[in-house]
């Protein structure tokens, strides 16, 4: 199974997704795309990993994360490619993000375990008043859209309740 949960800022996705992704497999990969930046971010990255517990391996790749979407037996699960997006428009410039893009999906369609994404909804907010930020939310909307495609089910989370949009098992 391949999904993909996305929603606002706190509206339950992680926790959506973690427990959509301890139903699928015992072994467990939380691929985790923040890095602990600032005092805030640390705090929330120990509670990620407290809510987890010791079931779950993580792997940290803030950039590179197509190789490790492929690990046989396990689900992996993605958190969150909205940070990812952001992840790489610092580190790409003003360079094309569709390599990382292709790379990703391609690496999804071919993964024979499951997955599944976390990514945040920015297409309900007023349109940005700078390039950049125009830009991450047509990058983070388009490849929300073109993975919600290649997913078997996908859900908003709204107020921490699942809607679930598509539901296609294989």
């Amino acid at each position: 199974m391949k999904a993909l949960i996305t929603g606002g800022c706190r509206s339950g996705k992680s926790r959506r997704a973690q427990a959509l992704a301890e139903s699928l497999a015992a072994d467990r990969v939380y691929l985790a795309t923040a890095e602990p930046l600032d005092a805030e971010m640390s705090d929330r990255i120990r509670r990620h990993q407290a809510d987890r517990g010791p079931t779950w391996r993580t792997i940290e790749s803030p950039i590179d994360i197509a190789p490790h979407l492929h690990q046989p037996g396990a689900v992996v699960l993605v958190d969150c490619l909205t940070l990812w997006v952001s992840n790489l428009l610092y580190a790409r410039g003003e360079a094309s993000l569709d390599d990382d893009f292709v790379a990703l999906h391609t690496a999804l369609r071919t993964a024979s375990n499951p997955v599944v994404l976390v990514t945040n909804e920015v297409g309900l907010g007023i349109v940005p008043a700078n390039p950049l930020a125009r830009r991450f939310r047509d990058e983070a909307g388009l490849l929300a859209q073109r993975l919600a495609a290649d997913c078997d089910r996908v859900e908003l989370l709204v107020a921490g309740i699942p809607l679930i949009l598509k539901d296609h098992h294989p």
